[in-house]
C-alpha cells in the first residue's frame, strides 16, 4: 500500500476519457508506483510505457508483473526520481502522447516541478496533440496554467482528482 496505487474506479475513469488515443501511444508514467496505470495503458493498446519510480520494493513489482503478463518489451523502467529522469526523456526520439503524473498528493514541489519541465520542453517530449493528466486529491487546484500547458478538465472522484492538461494554442 506504500505505492499509493489509483483507485481501481479512477484507473477506469482515466481510461474511459483517454479512449482510443491510448492504442498505440508512447504513454509515460511519472511516479509510477505499482505501475497498474501503465500497464492499464498497454492493455489498452499503448505501443510503450515509460515508468519511473525511485522506491526500489516499486520497481522490483513493476519488473515483476511486466514479465509475469509478457510485456516487459513494451515497457521501459527508469529506477530514480522523477526530477532525474525527466532530462533523459529529452533524449529519446519518439514524443509521448499521454504523461501520467501522481505524485504523493501532498508533495506540491512535485507538481510544480514536473509540470513547469513539460511545459518548458513541450516540444521535445509531448507530441503534438498529447495529453498531461495529474493525479491529486480533490481538495486540492492545480493550476490552470503552468507555461504552455492549459488545463482543459478537472475529474473528481471521492478523495481524489484527474486534472487534464494540453499544449495552448499560440
Amino acid at each position: 500500500m506504500s505505492t499509493r496505487p489509483t483507485s481501481d474506479r479512477l484507473r477506469e475513469t482515466l481510461f474511459n476519457v483517454l479512449g482510443p488515443r491510448v492504442a498505440g501511444a508512447r504513454f509515460v508514467d511519472l511516479y509510477a508506483g505499482s505501475g497498474a496505470v501503465a500497464i492499464e495503458a498497454l492493455s489498452r493498446g499503448a505501443a510503450h510505457v515509460v515508468l519511473v519510480e525511485h522506491a526500489r520494493g516499486a520497481v522490483t513489482a513493476i519488473r515483476g508483473n511486466l514479465a509475469a503478463l509478457g510485456l516487459a518489451t513494451r515497457a521501459t523502467v527508469e529506477a530514480r526520481e522523477v526530477e532525474r529522469a525527466l532530462p533523459a526523456l529529452l533524449k529519446t526520439p519518439q514524443p509521448a502522447g499521454i504523461v501520467f503524473l501522481d505524485p504523493p498528493y501532498d508533495a506540491d514541489e512535485a507538481y510544480a516541478s514536473t509540470l513547469q519541465f513539460l511545459a518548458q520542453h513541450h516540444a521535445a517530449l509531448l507530441d503534438e496533440d498529447a495529453l498531461v493528466v495529474a493525479e491529486h486529491s480533490s481538495k486540492k487546484e492545480l493550476p490552470a496554467r503552468v507555461g504552455a500547458l492549459e488545463r482543459t478538465r478537472v475529474l473528481r472522484q471521492g478523495d481524489a482528482a484527474l486534472s487534464f492538461y494540453r499544449v495552448a494554442e499560440a
